[in-house]
């Protein structure tokens, strides 16, 4: 039986550049794409892959908040992150949110099917540099250090603080997320009033340093 395989990358060269590589490989196939973290949340509950394939700075959702929703929803889903990013914020991040596997975008193709094979039989694979991090960050973490903004905040929250730091009005959020308009102004009161800050440009760096969101993608 061929692993089914969701990519998530909001670069489209980058799932165009891998799609045909992991149809050659005879036990995978490519179902379906995304190029944002919505978009992949839908098509996950909808294509029920095996591993999806996923980038962090997406538009809309972010690849860790996408995770968290993927796994609640499909516990059966394995997640791989794809990512220019290794920050020691953006692979806990992803790691805590329930993703298997952590690969940065310069590993080898072979790398990236041994990934995903290895996720795919239940098994978590970190590339060597990630678990260097992922060691140090546990030898290293300090036993009163701060919550992440992901365990700080709910999900809709983390939405919300998201599509805020990408500049989008109340009005578009409320639409995006099919809510009242009075319902994103109190998520973003209680946003406030959680992380202490009190203007929207404020919460921008915040979500630009917590890696919510990135002005370059990755």
């Amino acid at each position: 039986m061929s692993i089914k395989i969701l990519l998530a990358d909001d670069h489209k060269i980058v799932s165009d550049c891998l799609k045909p590589l992991i149809n050659k490989q005879p036990d995978m196939m490519v179902v379906g794409e995304a190029e944002n973290g919505r978009m992949v949340v839908a098509l996950a509950q909808k294509l029920n892959p095996n591993v999806v394939i996923m980038d962090i700075s997406m538009p809309d959702l972010n690849g860790i908040e996408a995770t968290r929703q993927i796994i609640a929803k499909c516990p059966g889903v394995r997640i791989i992150t794809l990512s220019m990013n290794s920050d020691r914020r953006y692979v806990t991040g992803m790691l805590n949110a329930g993703a298997s596997g952590y690969l940065t975008k310069s590993c080898s193709f072979e790398e990236l099917i041994r990934a995903v094979r290895a996720v795919a039989a239940n098994k978590t694979y970190l590339s060597p540099d990630i678990s260097d991090i992922v060691i140090k960050e546990s030898l290293s973490r300090p036993s009163t250090e701060k919550s992440s903004v992901f365990s700080t905040l709910t999900m809709r929250e983390c939405e919300v603080l998201q599509m805020l730091a990408e500049g989008k009005t109340v009005k578009q959020i409320a639409v995006k997320l099919c809510l009242g308009i009075k319902t994103i102004y109190t998520h973003r009161e209680q946003i406030m009033k959680k992380l202490n800050i009190h203007s929207t440009a404020d919460l921008t760096k915040y979500a630009l340093r917590e890696g919510m969101t990135s002005l370059t993608g990755g």
